[in-house]
């Protein structure tokens, strides 16, 4: 059986869904089917409004964290291919943040592995949050349902 793909990058600069599924198929006509989630920067947090977000990460140790949330993912479902993007500085609401791909040969792993790495990323990958609401800023802090949401995969 074929080593499943992995590819993680944080970095600054906006992506390209195309792109990253065209990469993603690179070379992997088994591939049948992709999962795919995008999140953005929404301009309403906690009853406020959100003018823009800045995200910090530990370079090295945040790579290698998103990598080993792959590897899990990898190790649970039949996957060909795992990308995680991941956007890091200022951000502005509907800027994206996050994309993560999932592929495999069949929409269940695809689906499920592409929910697993987003419930996984959330609290376990070195990323800070501090919005911008009115005059002041503010750091995002974990929320309640994100760790419930990755129970449920333990």
């Amino acid at each position: 059986m074929a080593v499943a793909a992995i590819r993680v990058l944080v970095q600054q600069e906006d992506f390209k869904l195309d792109d990253l599924m065209a990469r993603l198929r690179e070379a992997k006509p088994q591939i049948g089917a992709i999962a795919c989630f995008v999140g953005t920067v929404r301009d309403v947090n906690d009853g406020d409004s959100v003018s823009s977000m800045f995200l910090e990460h530990y370079p090295g140790m945040t790579e290698h964290s998103l990598e080993l949330i792959a590897q899990q993912a990898v190790s649970r479902w039949k996957l060909e291919a795992v990308s995680i993007v991941h956007r890091v500085g200022l951000l502005r609401p509907l800027d994206q943040i996050v994309a993560v791909l999932t592929a495999s040969a069949h929409r269940q792993d695809a689906f499920e592995s592409c929910q697993f790495v987003m419930d996984f990323l959330k609290t376990e990958a070195p990323f800070w949050k501090k919005e911008q609401v009115a005059e002041q800023s503010r750091w995002v802090q974990a929320r309640a349902s994100d760790e419930e949401a990755r129970k449920r995969w333990l």
